[in-house]
């Protein structure tokens, strides 16, 4: 995987060099989740405060977030089962204080069957974070006005998802994510549903600036390749989307130019 210096993410001003986020849950053990990320060389990890392993200084706590410092990453703390604005707030201030980070991943759920987010809330919720000083991440659906919503309360970027968490499906609706990229003019990064790395390719083909990824990784029969094999997708769509894709044809064109009269067909008119 190569990168260019000069095409880094930037969100809330701040430039990364990779357009990856990875989660940290679900894992088969502490030694595959440290060298999946270091395969992947993710920009951010993300956390759940609600993860008693996420919780420094409580125990058996220390030795998830000894490795978190260890590898270096910068963490993204998220507010994962959160249903309320009022519990979303609340673990999103002791996630600051305890992670040390503005950053945050809102995480608002609605419907505990498809996790989906709390699209009447969703946009309260990132309200009161964004005053109080967060750098925040919703994690929303691919609904447009939703998300221009979330925008113009001062969201800086937005995370859409492909498809409900942990399926796996990839995009289940391609015309209102690219509709989505067209219109807004924001860093918005794929969020959840991506199975494949073909998934996470084909949404940076449509301009998205990133994806963020766990279970496609942690359940993958070998995690660490499947870190990288992401790793190297979601580059490759970013090349794609900059090197400009050709445009599609109704019919068929040659792509091998006919120049003059084929030697052998002028001896056969002898």
């Amino acid at each position: 995987m190569t990168t260019n210096p000069d095409d880094a993410l930037m969100l809330y001003g701040q430039a990364f060099q990779s357009r990856l986020l990875l989660g940290t849950a679900r894992y088969p053990s502490p030694d595959v989740l440290e060298a999946a990320v270091r395969r992947a060389r993710p920009a951010m990890l993300t956390a759940s405060l609600r993860r008693q392993t996420a919780t420094p200084g409580n125990g058996e706590g220390n030795g998830f977030w000894d490795l978190l410092r260890r590898l270096e990453v910068p963490v993204l703390p998220n507010t994962a089962g959160c249903h309320s604005v009022q519990e979303a707030i609340a673990t999103a201030q002791m996630a600051r204080e305890l992670f040390d980070t503005p950053w945050i991943k809102l995480e608002l759920i609605g419907d505990d069957y498809t996790l989906q987010p709390d699209t009447l809330n969703l946009v309260d919720a990132a309200s009161q974070l964004i005053r109080d000083g967060f750098q925040v991440l919703p994690y929303c659906t691919e609904d447009l006005v939703l998300c221009q919503r979330l925008v113009d309360v001062g969201c800086q970027a937005v995370m859409p998802w492909a498809a409900p968490i942990g399926t796996g499906r990839g995009p289940i609706n391609p015309y209102a994510l690219q509709v989505l990229r067209e219109r807004l003019d924001v860093p918005m990064l794929v969020d959840a549903g991506l199975g494949l790395p073909s998934h996470a390719c084909q949404v940076m083909e449509w301009g998205y600036d990133g994806v963020l990824l766990n279970t496609a990784v942690a359940l993958a029969q070998d995690p660490v390749a499947m870190a990288g094999a992401f790793a190297d997708a979601v580059q490759a769509g970013r090349s794609a989307r900059l090197a400009g894709a050709m445009a599609a044809q109704d019919s068929a064109q040659p792509s091998t130019p006919v120049l003059g009269t084929p030697f052998w067909h002028h001896a056969n008119t002898q």
